[in-house]
């Protein structure tokens, strides 16, 4: 655990999506998560961080199919050249979509990873970073998941918050887990509009 880390220039959210937050079947303890991504999110704005929400385009009938209400953001985005919105269709969020590249149009070589679901998207998106060798700070209370259920003759279930504590520990030792998403830090990033001439 790094109880005091140094700031970060950017945060990415990862499918922070209304059908796994709220609604008939959010993870466990969704409104702690809620409030500590929200406090995130407002301070690196503060700051002047470079902001990217992921957003997870499911396959049909999914709860996350596109426009969809499930699919929607929870969190108002604000948008403009410090703010953004990328979609995407694979766990890991760098994988063909431009945010690499918007990372890089805007000089960051440190970010913070939030979001659901800790062993999955989270996991994926934040190991991609690592790979990148980006410097990934991961807040242990500001990423969640589901239970994980039994599987006969193999387990039992194993809790929401286990299964985030595993997919911690599965990153090894270069991530930075800080206890608090509070102990996170930011600083401000360089801010001209990125050119993306992909077509969602």
């Amino acid at each position: 655990m790094h109880p005091h880390p140094v700031p970060v220039q950017a945060l990415l959210v990862v499918d922070l999506q209304a059908a796994f937050v709220v609604g008939d079947n959010p993870v466990p303890d969704a409104a702690r998560l809620l409030d500590r991504v929200d406090a995130l999110v407002r301070r690196a704005r503060a700051a002047g961080a470079l902001i990217v929400h992921l957003q997870n385009d499911g396959p049909a009938g999914e709860p996350d199919e596109p426009h969809t209400p499930g699919w929607e953001l929870f969190l108002p985005v604000n948008g403009g050249p410090a703010e953004t919105v990328i979609r995407k269709t694979e766990d890991d969020g760098f994988e063909g979509t431009t945010l690499e590249d918007r990372l890089t149009a805007a000089g960051v070589v440190s970010l913070a990873v939030c979001g659901v679901m800790s062993e999955m998207c989270v996991l994926a998106t934040a190991r991609r970073a690592l790979e990148l060798e980006y410097r990934v700070v991961l807040p242990h209370d500001a990423h969640a998941t589901y239970d994980i259920p039994a599987a006969p003759g193999i387990s039992e279930s194993v809790p929401a918050a286990m299964a985030s504590r595993v997919a911690e520990w599965a990153l090894g030792d270069e991530v930075e887990v800080v206890a608090h998403a509070g102990d996170v830090t930011f600083v401000a990033t360089r801010t001209e509009p990125f050119a993306d001439n992909r077509t969602a």
